[in-house]
């Protein structure tokens, strides 16, 4: 490198931490001020009011510029992405101003889980520009909270999907692929030249084994200071350095690694071992992203919640999870209700309108409030992804902590899990119905876990943190729980065959159907042993 090039480059770096010491202030003082986000949503559905009542589809369903919030309420229904399906298509054709004015060029592929349907999500320019500025900020949300923007001095390794975006085949002028993707082709030149890695070329590679030794090789000689992916493909990631390296922690590797950005499943399982192999100083900074929008994000300590984006062109509604129901009449949308009208403790399925022109869209997770003012929450699982096949309502942030808390009790690390419902089987004395969990630990562990103290521990917490499945377990309505546990590999194996393996593909960790465990069934080999309480 040039001296030329090399002063260049040293300006850049003060500048964009210069820039990075000044917003991070400008941050601090915004997240004090905690009355603010009810404002920021209603200025939020005036601007896109005002461009959804020009649309094909806005135009169908009476949306009129800065109409109130109550009156869009009862002219658009809410819908999923099955009913918005035929006007996306329109939108992949090409065609202008059917959901968002102008036309999409670029589709955020998506299915959510290994098991949900592909979706196809415009990504508008005012998507893009929702997703910078959302991204950015819970970055200086980081740094507000830990009181430094020393995170933007280095780089920033993402392990996400392949970045690679294809043609599609009815519009060859649009293109489709992963969000990361998407964000990878669109990040300012700064950014992709000062901040991101791996790089673009590397970004760009499916195979995932190959990807991670490239992402290693290229990073072990440069100052990452922050790391971002999915909790079982970070230790991966841990594991690929460690081999490379011989290093222990990746702080050994990267002395000056300070924050790790998780987000897209429940963290819980994964953090003794996350502790491990990142070292000490390193702090966890939780997002809430998804393919339709970036949600929230963590301003404070965990226990908190994360923070709602309310002012990055998003409006949300709430709809309680006791009155939704997806597959009945839409008579549970009445009680939606905007973020003022939000109560701490109660569960909610989440609706947003976005200016990918998304309109009432039941994105389908369920998200619980800690705190009104300032707006913070928790994710606690997906519509379709809970336990509710004998009436126990069990949800995905309830499992998870509960194989968090019984994992850390016992000394073990679960590498991952699913549970099913186990129906009435009379032909083989079954007279109830039970839960059936499959769970995988981390190789190499001394000992194994006793599989009935396990099935005891996991039935009692379980108890403890859901009234609805104590009543059923103490009622008699509900047979105390099967446990497998089955051979290390058994779900990489899975989710191999389903062609999810690496970036940001996530295991179901409940259905109320046996689809999922089914299909494990057939990749558990010898090493599965079953026991019942």
């Amino acid at each position: 490198m040039s001296a030329t090039t090399s002063e260049r480059t040293s300006w850049w770096r003060h500048a964009v931490a210069a820039g990075a010491a000044v917003q991070t202030v400008w941050i601090r003082s915004r997240l004090r001020r905690t009355q603010d986000a009810e404002n920021e949503q209603a200025e939020v559905w005036r601007w896109l009011s005002a461009r959804l009542a020009t649309t094909h589809f806005g135009v169908r369903e009476g949306i009129e510029s800065r109409m109130p919030w109550d009156q869009y309420a009862r002219r658009v229904t809410p819908r999923t992405y099955e009913d918005l399906a035929p006007w996306i298509e329109r939108v992949k054709r090409g065609e202008p101003d059917v959901l968002w004015p102008g036309r999409c060029e670029y589709f955020a592929v998506s299915s959510g889980t290994t098991a949900g349907r592909t979706k196809y999500l415009p990504v508008t320019p005012a998507m893009r520009d929702h997703f910078r500025h959302a991204g950015l900020d819970q970055l200086f949300f980081h740094a507000a909270r830990v009181g430094r923007s020393s995170v933007f001095r280095g780089r920033h390794l993402f392990l996400g999907g392949s970045t690679t975006l294809t043609p599609l085949p009815e519009n060859p002028r649009a293109r489709a692929g992963d969000l990361s993707g998407i964000t990878a082709v669109n990040l300012p030149a700064w950014a992709e030249r000062h901040l991101y890695e791996p790089g673009r070329e590397i970004a760009q590679m499916s195979d995932w084994n190959a990807k991670l030794r490239a992402m290693a090789e290229r990073t072990r000689s440069r100052d990452v200071r922050l790391l971002g992916g999915i909790p079982s493909w970070l230790l991966i990631l841990a594991d690929t350095m460690q081999s490379l390296t011989g290093k222990a922690t990746l702080r050994e590797v990267w002395p000056n690694l300070e924050c790790l950005v998780h987000g897209g499943v429940p963290i819980g399982p994964f953090v003794a071992d996350l502790e491990r192999v990142l070292g000490p100083g390193v702090s966890f900074h939780e997002v809430y992203p998804a393919s339709e929008g970036f949600i929230a994000a963590q301003d404070s300590s965990p226990e908190e919640g994360l923070r709602l984006i309310t002012n990055a062109g998003i409006f949300y509604e709430f709809v309680p999870l006791e009155r939704f129901n997806a597959a009945g009449s839409p008579d549970w949308a009445a009680y939606a209700v905007p973020l003022a009208g939000v109560q701490c403790g109660i569960d909610y399925v989440l609706l947003m309108t976005t200016p990918a022109g998304l309109c009432r869209y039941i994105i389908g997770d369920v998200v619980r409030f800690l705190s009104t003012r300032p707006p913070r929450l928790v994710y606690a699982g997906r519509t379709r992804l809970q336990l509710s096949a004998f009436g126990e309502h069990v949800l995905e942030k309830e499992l998870t902590d509960a194989v968090a808390s019984v994992s850390t009790a016992m000394g073990f690390s679960c590498v991952n899990f699913h549970v099913a419902p186990r129906f009435v089987n009379p032909a083989v004395g079954e007279m109830r119905g039970r839960h059936e969990w499959w769970l995988e630990f981390r190789a190499g562990v001394a000992g194994a876990p006793d599989p009935a103290r396990l099935a005891a521990a996991l039935d009692e917490r379980l108890q403890r943190i859901n009234d609805d499945y104590e009543a059923k377990r103490l009622g008699g309505g509900l047979d105390a729980p099967y446990v497998y546990l089955v051979a290390p590999g058994t779900f990489e194996r899975w989710m191999r065959a389903k062609g999810k393996w690496g970036g940001q593909s996530k295991m179901p960790r409940c259905r109320s159907d046996r689809e999922v465990a089914d299909a494990l069934s057939a990749f558990s080999g010898a090493g599965t042993r079953v026991v019942q309480l």
